[in-house]
């Protein structure tokens, strides 16, 4: 049986994985391939609603557990998670045992352990999917229980665990964005370019403040479509002429980045896959080692180097630079598109179910 046995016998996958949206989001296309396919497909998540509220427009069946928040500093919270982590293992194992899965697929964040642990005590094979070119906490726990680690570089690596290059899987929308419908959906004209700037949910306040000091030089050039992050609207700048403040994209995102000419952003794993993949050509400003564990920081590194990005530490940010930044990006974005063409684009989703079936101890027919 493969995992495109019809749906009388159709096999059975558990997706896992949160503590934040970059690690539900690249897992949606896997859900939507595997359903395609005619696999049952169930979410483990937490009780919180950021997961269920991603999951829940594609009509699968949700299931929350109780964990705890890997964390790398001393709180009290660390006492009381000593108590939710194995709580969650048991609700794992428990609702595991009831869907009975032929593998599961965990996309990592702190929500994804107990189910990789419940899974392993089931004897259900894992895959497990890391984004950031160096491993995050929880799958770095979490390689003693999986069959293999999918990645986004293939210098990530996961000691003896079988790795395998996958990049990480887009939504089909944002292949498919088109700059005409984005310009229209931010009512910007096609005279003059589009500087689209992406803060993140975690990093968005120091990119907000410089980008709002620098807007009298930046309109003066381009149009600004800013995604400050949920409640940092300015009221003060609600008005002005060419800059387009959001909260955040729901609808159209891929839209907006097809007719985007420029991008300053974080670097998180994700959002720099896009920009690799979408051919955009970005200026990036890591989340510094003082506020993350440094994932960010070695992302931006890898894409300097192989001259995919131009990148700002934050304690380098302030209008001036900021501005000299876009400009010398402008001015080397012909060269930086001809570089992004020849990065290699993966047709992640396929990948990744490959492995799901490799583990399995099925294959594609």
């Amino acid at each position: 049986m493969s995992l495109t046995t019809p749906a009388a016998h159709a096999a059975r996958v558990v997706v896992t994985g949160g503590g934040s949206a970059g690690h539900v989001v690249p897992a949606l296309p896997v859900i939507e391939a595997l359903r395609g396919l005619g696999c049952r497909v169930d979410f483990i998540g937490s009780k919180s609603r950021l997961e269920k509220e991603l999951i829940d427009p594609l009509g699968v069946p949700y299931h929350g557990i109780r964990t705890g928040k890997l964390r790398r500093y001393l709180s009290f919270e660390n006492l009381l998670d000593c108590f939710r982590v194995p709580v969650g293992i048991w609700q794992a194992w428990r609702t595991l045992g009831r869907l009975r899965p032929d593998v599961v697929f965990s996309k990592g964040g702190y929500v994804s352990f107990p189910v990789v642990v419940g899974a392993w005590l089931r004897r259900i094979a894992v895959v497990a999917h890391e984004s950031d070119l160096t491993p995050g906490l929880a799958n770095r726990l979490s390689v003693p229980f999986v069959k293999a680690v999918c990645v986004n570089f293939e210098t990530t690596t996961f000691g003896k665990a079988r790795v395998a290059v996958t990049g990480t899987p887009l939504r089909p929308a944002l292949i498919a964005g088109d700059a005409a419908r984005g310009r229209a959906l931010l009512g910007v004209g096609s005279d003059r370019p589009l500087l689209l700037v992406v803060g993140g949910s975690l990093g968005a306040e120091r990119i907000n403040e410089v980008v709002r000091v620098s807007l009298p030089e930046l309109l003066a050039d381009y149009a600004v479509a800013h995604v400050c992050g949920a409640g940092k609207l300015d009221a003060a700048w609600a008005d002005e002429p060419g800059y387009i403040q959001l909260e955040y994209v729901a609808e159209g995102w891929g839209d907006i980045i097809a007719a985007a000419d420029l991008v300053v952003s974080r670097a998180g794993a994700n959002a720099l896959y896009e920009w690799l993949v979408l051919g955009k050509p970005h200026l990036l400003v890591p989340l510094p080692k003082t506020a993350s564990r440094g994932d960010q920081v070695d992302n931006a590194a890898y894409a300097e180097r192989s001259g995919y990005s131009l990148v700002m530490p934050e304690h380098e940010l302030n209008s001036q630079t900021l501005v000299a930044a876009v400009a010398k990006l402008a001015a080397l974005a012909p060269a930086i598109r001809e570089r992004l063409a020849g990065f290699q684009v993966r047709d992640s989703t396929a990948l990744i179910v490959a492995e799901l079936e490799r583990a399995a101890g099925r294959e594609l027919s």
